[in-house]
């Protein structure tokens, strides 16, 4: 049952980028997310990326596979309107 739950979690989590991708296109704007903010935490997640994806924990490679594929379009949207 719990990694069921756990499994639930690690798919919904990352969806929460997805407002946020929404809210920069509607604004048109990035200025009030960090970019070092952004740039950091999506760096952490590409250092995590191999040992998430070889866990021997299906939740845990779930959530890194989609953690890092929606906080890079973050990062991507945020980046289109800063350069």
């Amino acid at each position: 049952m719990s990694d069921a739950i756990g499994m639930l979690a690690a798919v919904i989590l990352p969806l929460w980028n997805i407002p946020l991708i929404i809210r920069i296109q509607r604004r048109k704007s990035s200025q009030d997310v960090s970019l070092w903010w952004a740039v950091g935490v999506w760096g952490c997640l590409v250092l995590m990326l191999p040992a998430g994806l070889h866990s021997p924990d299906a939740v845990f490679r779930v959530f890194t596979a989609a953690n890092f594929g929606l906080f890079s379009l973050v990062v991507l949207q945020i980046l289109r309107y800063r350069v």
